[in-house]
């Protein structure tokens, strides 16, 4: 085989079809997975939730349907007109929550992106030259992991200010390094594939060898772990909500604020706190079903 023939294998991604079949593989088998059904149910159903929220929602995110039956001991729980109840002000929890989807969501995926993003340009640059380069990324991502994520999205939260894209850089800062270390480390595995050392024998240009192959066949794991940050996304999102970190705007619902909200009426309107919380299990439980389906599905060891 001439040089030239195997840049153009390299270039259309040929020298190793394994990675295509193992992923048509794993889709098969997450399609008969019932958990991993599970999951993408619950995702689904929660993005339609977000998407469709002022078609579905009974009344809007700021309305007091219920404001004349509120007083200082008595807050109206589940009822037929108000499946959720009412909160603190007469609103209709049910129409809060169903809103404060679209909070979550956005909050998760822009700041699981943002994270994303950063973790592969460092990764990639560990990974594909390494030596100094390696070294000096790798210490910076040392001292990243170094500290609490939460403690450190914290910090960064409270410094920007208290906005919801403040909430989405801190905890994108805190999933910078994990995304870095782990493509770091698939590709420092995949540079010592026998296809890379035949390609390297023949002279093919090293841009070519780690952008065509080394990162394309890096990259299953960190879409495994975009999908399980995901899910800690909307856990860390409604944490720094329920701190007063999240928007400036209070009538806006998240979840989070409405939790933190609720502490001085737990006793007398459970609910409360109830519903909420559940919002959050239930969105996060999704993307975590799924991104552990999928690490399964993609891991040779699990294949039977």
């Amino acid at each position: 085989m001439s040089l030239s023939q195997v840049e153009a294998a390299t270039e259309s991604d040929q020298l190793e079809p394994g990675g295509a079949n193992l992923r048509r593989a794993a889709w098969r088998r997450l399609r008969r997975d019932p958990v991993a059904l599970v999951g993408f149910a619950l995702i689904a159903m929660f993005v339609l939730v977000a998407i469709l929220a002022p078609l579905i929602a009974p009344y809007g995110p700021r309305d007091q349907p219920g404001a004349g039956l509120i007083t200082p001991t008595t807050i109206p729980g589940p009822s037929a007109e108000h499946w959720f109840g009412l909160d603190e002000q007469g609103r209709d929890e049910l129409s809060r929550i169903i809103y404060g989807a679209r909070q979550s969501l956005l909050v998760g995926v822009v700041a699981m992106l943002l994270g994303m993003a950063g973790g592969l340009v460092l990764g990639m640059l560990a990974g594909a030259f390494g030596r100094w380069v390696d070294t000096v990324v790798m210490r910076i991502v040392d001292v990243m992991l170094s500290i609490p994520g939460l403690l450190m999205a914290i910090a960064i939260a409270a410094v920007l200010g208290q906005s919801l894209t403040s909430v989405m850089i801190a905890i994108a800062v805190i999933n910078v390094p994990i995304f870095a270390r782990l493509l770091r480390g698939q590709m420092l595995s995949q540079r010592e594939s026998d296809y890379v050392l035949a390609a390297r024998s023949l002279g093919v240009r090293h841009r070519s060898i780690v952008l065509s192959h080394v990162l394309p066949n890096s990259m299953s794991p960190v879409i495994v772990q975009a999908t399980l940050t995901l899910a800690t996304a909307i856990i860390e999102a409604a944490a720094l909500s329920f701190l007063g970190l999240g928007g400036a705007d209070p009538s806006v619902p998240e979840w989070g604020r409405m939790l933190a909200s609720t502490q001085l009426y737990l006793a007398s309107a459970p609910h409360l706190a109830l519903f909420p919380g559940l919002a959050i299990v239930i969105a996060a439980l999704g993307f975590t079903l799924v991104g552990e389906r999928l690490r399964e599905a993609l891991d040779p060891k699990y294949r039977r």
